[in-house]
C-alpha cells in the first residue's frame, strides 16, 4: 500500500483520503468529492451521449455507481482516473441502451394492430393499477427505515416530484449536498429492496 501512495500525486492523495472518509461513511466527504468532479464528468458525459438531458442522468448514475462501490478503488492510479472510467462505461452502456430501446419502440409500432392502440389509450387494467399502487405502498414502508433527512429527500424527489433545484430551496441546502445525499438514499432503498422478503418491484 505505501508503495501505490508513493505513486500518488499530491491532489491524488488528498482524494485518497477523502475516500477513506466516505468509506467509513462521512457525508460530507462524498459531498466534496461529488462536488470536486461534477462539472468535469458531467462534460466528459455529454461528449459521449450528446444531449444535455441524458449527460445529467447519465453523470448522476455514474456517482451512484462510484459511491456504491467505492471501496473498491485501490490507490494505483489516481480517484480521478477511476470515477473517469466509469462514468466513460456508463455513458456507453447508456448509449447502448438507448439504441435498443429506440429499435424495440419502433418495430413495437410497426406491428400494434388498432385494437391494441385502443387498450392503451383507456389507460392501465384494474391489476396493473393495483401492482402500482402496491409497489408505491412497500416503497412508502421501505422509506420509513431510512435515517429522516434521507426520508424528507425521497418524499420530495421521488412523490412530490420536485426537482434538485426546488429541493435545494426547499431545504436550504447547496445543490451538491441535495445530490450526494440522493445518491446514498437511493442506494440504501436499493439495498433494502434486495434484503426485503418479497426482492425487486413487481413489474408494471
Amino acid at each position: 500500500m505505501e508503495q501505490e501512495l508513493g505513486n500518488l500525486s499530491e491532489k491524488a492523495l488528498v482524494d485518497w483520503e477523502l475516500v477513506q472518509r466516505a468509506c467509513n461513511g462521512d457525508e460530507e466527504a462524498f459531498r466534496v468529492l461529488h462536488d470536486k468532479y461534477r462539472s468535469k464528468i458531467y462534460y466528459l458525459v455529454l461528449k459521449i451521449v450528446n444531449n444535455p438531458t441524458d449527460a445529467e442522468d447519465v453523470t448522476i448514475e455514474a456517482f451512484g455507481k462510484a459511491f456504491k462501490n467505492i471501496n473498491q478503488y485501490v490507490p494505483r492510479y489516481a480517484f480521478s482516473s477511476w470515477l473517469f472510467k466509469i462514468a466513460t462505461n456508463n455513458s456507453i452502456d447508456y448509449c447502448r441502451r438507448k439504441r435498443l430501446l429506440q429499435k424495440d419502440y419502433e418495430e413495437a409500432n410497426a406491428d400494434s394492430t388498432s385494437k391494441e392502440a385502443m387498450m392503451t389509450a383507456a389507460g392501465p387494467d384494474p391489476e396493473q393499477r393495483l401492482i402500482r399502487e402496491q409497489n408505491i405502498e412497500r416503497l412508502r414502508h421501505l422509506v420509513t427505515s431510512l435515517r429522516p433527512q434521507y426520508q424528507k429527500l425521497v418524499q420530495l424527489r421521488y412523490f412530490d416530484e420536485l426537482s434538485y433545484e426546488e429541493i435545494s430551496v426547499e431545504l436550504a441546502l447547496p445543490m451538491g449536498t441535495v445530490k450526494a445525499q440522493l445518491f446514498r438514499a437511493r442506494n440504501m432503498l436499493q439495498e433494502l429492496l434486495r434484503e426485503s422478503p418479497d426482492g425487486d418491484f413487481k413489474d408494471n
